[in-house]
């Protein structure tokens, strides 16, 4: 798949299959071309990354077939554009409120290399570019994805002027921000959760714009909001995928043999 296929699945309402990668190790890209799935999701807000080497990632997963969307510390659209120039083929901007923060993202995403007053007037009426530029910004950024997280009250309070931006391809639901932002922190089965991640999802969709949630805590959750229209499928991370297995066999091995010991707290899960 290319970032072209992607954008164009993710506002068809076909579902996308991504994890988020946190190991840079040169054994992981080709056992995650073999795992079935159709993205790779690389973190920047949480997860400290040499520049140099996320670039390397990128330019690697993208020759693969599996296009790396990379979320930026920031909605900052210098900091989209950096990743982009590195090689990824497509933003996540974390925790966006409003309309005028995705407009300016669309810019960095989807008219570069435009800056400063060229840009803003572009943002303002796209006709005012000259055909011949238009079309050569078309063309340049036709595979670049532009997906914001919606992850706090304000941000679903702001969802339909958010969702009529032109250029917008999905929107990602942070668990764990819009559960502390609605005041029930990590209670991802409380009603009040599931029924904004719905409403959120519900709203997109009918926008034709793609939707979905980053999980790692329940596939029965992430199979009931994929059935309510959720297409962009994020399930969980390599270390958390690494953590779970490796614990839950050495224990076996340690009660088989006699060995059972106390368990240390949860202390090792990414929540992102």
């Amino acid at each position: 798949m290319k970032g072209k296929e992607l954008r164009e699945a993710l506002r068809s309402g076909r579902r996308v299959y991504g994890t988020l990668v946190v190991s840079c190790s040169p054994m992981w890209p080709p056992v995650l071309r073999q795992s079935g799935i159709d993205f790779v999701f690389i973190d920047m807000e949480h997860i400290p990354r040499d520049e140099s080497v996320l670039a390397w990632m990128c330019r690697t997963y993208r020759e693969m077939g599996l296009p790396p969307i990379v979320r930026i510390p920031s909605p900052d659209p210098f900091e989209a554009c950096k990743v982009l120039d590195g090689g990824a083929s497509g933003v996540i901007a974390p925790y966006v409120e409003s309309a005028d923060q995705v407009r300016a993202l669309v810019g960095a995403t989807k008219l570069r290399p435009l800056k400063g007053e060229r840009l803003a007037e572009a943002l303002k009426d796209i006709n005012t570019l000259e055909p011949e530029l238009k079309e050569y910004l078309e063309n340049r950024n036709a595979g670049t994805v532009l997906i914001v997280n919606i992850e706090s009250v304000p941000a679903m309070e702001n969802l339909d002027t958010i969702l009529d931006v032109p250029g917008l391809d999905a929107v990602q639901i942070g668990p764990h921000d819009l559960s502390c932002s609605l005041g029930i922190p990590e209670q991802y089965r409380n009603p009040r959760f599931d029924k904004a991640v719905h409403e959120i999802i519900r709203k997109a969709r009918e926008k034709g714009v793609g939707a979905g949630v980053h999980f790692w805590a329940g596939l029965d959750l992430e199979i009931r909001w994929a059935e309510a229209g959720g297409n962009l499928v994020i399930h969980s991370a390599d270390i958390n995928l690494f953590s779970e297995t490796l614990r839950r066999d050495i224990t076996e091995l340690r009660h088989a043999l006699g060995d059972d010991i106390a368990r240390p707290e949860d202390e090792g899960t990414v929540i992102v």
